[in-house]
């Protein structure tokens, strides 16, 4: 029986990073890359003033194309369990070149995210410990300094990254599927008919299904730390999996509970209420419940943002041990054994992307623009695994084999990130702050429309000097 060093040795490299995960760390790591709190909170607003309570049907849609994307990448991680992820997989799927594209693309949607949850995350922390949302600059401290919280975290090593993730997934339980069963139980204020009450069109409906696709992002994560869990080949699969079915069922969840449990569904409906789980939390249960509540967000996001800078540093770090990026980002630190030259690079560039949301009224802008990157690499891992089946490439041969059904189900995967990938990246002036100017409308195009040309000129370039 092959031991994970040996795989890893014949998928060409030595091990460096400590491998102290088990399937249930890694399994937490990816549901706290997703965070049902964290994915459902920010864009609840948004969708109830684009569909009305119609919108959580838009939910569904997400979760079933996303799931059937987690079960390829789980495929994939079983046979390829590398840092790294997509980059690996591409290279060993098509060639070196489409495999640098989808790194580089890949390293810039994680950063974008990054800074998105950076962004979402100020507006909690403010109301937990000032009671009022930080504006413009303040905004953008706040998030920055949760940055450097969280590169502190994940600079000690994988075990402290493991304890705040786990208490993040005590909290994930809490806020989302104990206040929900709670908020549905006891607390019901409509019937249950409202959900399928619309207030907008065929249009706000697709706007609508773009902004869902945010909730169902980042169980790639558990792919990143395979190098760090013993077990690789069966027990990342398995998380994958299981934290976008976990997180799905959450996310739907809350989400109907909080709907259910809300007094004035048209104020959602009309966009006045720009923050509708916290009213119908303290509503239901009290004005005690507070500063817990808050604590209990708060500390979500903390999660999110160590594993998703995490992970991000573990990409960087694939990257550059191959020398597609400088190979200072491939040093692990002694003491702990991460890298932390490559978890503080990329900190910095999502800090850079924090001023996109100068603009208080930019958190279209900043989900769209945080989706937007991860879809596009979504779809280029899912294209190279169809190419490599439809070609004959590769017959996978790990522990997670879909046999009969892998070409079906990477096919309809495909097609549904090619369909949701151009429907995030349109441009809607609703997803923008009011009266936004033409350059924030378009952020998500252009900013990874620059990154494709800039990654392509690359690529070129180094194979003339070749």
């Amino acid at each position: 029986m092959k031991t994970d060093d040996t795989r890893l040795e014949q998928l060409g490299y030595q091990q460096q990073l400590r491998r102290g995960l088990g399937v249930f760390s890694t399994f937490s790591i990816g549901v706290a890359a997703v965070a049902p709190v964290v994915g459902l909170y920010a864009i609840f607003s948004l969708g109830s003033l684009l569909s009305g309570p119609a919108w959580l049907w838009m939910l569904g849609v997400a979760l079933a194309g996303q799931l059937l994307v987690a079960v390829v990448y789980a495929e994939l991680a079983s046979e390829f369990p590398v840092a790294g992820g997509p980059y690996q997989w591409a290279r060993r799927l098509v060639g070196p070149r489409f495999a640098w594209f989808t790194g580089i693309v890949y390293l810039a949607a994680v950063t974008a995210a990054l800074a998105t949850v950076a962004y979402l995350a100020a507006p909690w922390v403010g109301l937990l410990f000032t009671g009022a949302e930080p504006r413009g600059a303040t905004r953008l401290l706040v998030s920055a300094g949760l940055l450097a919280l969280a590169l502190l975290v994940n600079g000690y090593g994988v075990r402290v990254m493991r304890t705040i993730v786990n208490a993040g997934i005590v909290a994930e339980i809490i806020g989302s599927v104990v206040i929900g069963l709670a908020l549905l139980l006891f607390f019901q204020e409509q019937d249950f008919s409202v959900l399928f009450d619309t207030a907008g069109t065929g249009g706000s409906f697709l706007a609508t299904l773009a902004v869902c696709g945010w909730a169902f992002v980042g169980f790639d994560a558990s792919a990143s730390v395979a190098e760090e869990t013993r077990g690789a080949g069966a027990n990342v699969p398995r998380a994958i999996t299981a934290a976008t079915a976990v997180v799905g069922g959450a996310v739907i969840l809350v989400a109907v509970a909080v709907t259910l449990a809300s007094k004035d569904l048209g104020a959602l409906a009309r966009g006045e209420v720009p923050d509708p789980v916290t009213p119908t939390v303290l509503d239901s249960f009290g004005a005690w419940s507070a500063k817990p509540f808050l604590a209990i967000v708060v500390t979500t996001f903390l999660a999110c943002l160590v594993s998703m800078q995490g992970y991000l540093g573990r990409v960087a770090f694939g990257l550059a041990r191959d020398e597609k990026l400088p190979r200072y980002l491939a040093r692990v630190s002694p003491r702990s054994r991460v890298p932390l030259a490559a978890m503080t690079v990329v900190t910095l560039g999502a800090g850079a992307g924090l001023l996109l949301g100068l603009n208080d009224g930019a958190m279209g802008t900043m989900i769209t623009f945080g989706t937007g990157g991860l879809y596009i690499t979504f779809l280029l891992v899912v294209a190279a695994a169809l190419f490599a089946r439809l070609t004959g490439r590769w017959r996978p041969a790990g522990s997670l084999r879909l046999s009969r059904t892998g070409t079906p189900v990477n096919l309809v995967a495909f097609g549904w990130l090619a369909f949701e990938t151009v429907n995030i990246a349109w441009p809607r002036a609703e997803l923008a702050s009011p009266g936004a100017p033409a350059w924030q409308v378009w952020a998500g195009v252009w900013v990874f429309a620059a990154i494709a040309v800039l990654a392509l000129a690359v690529i070129l370039m180094s194979g003339r000097r070749r």
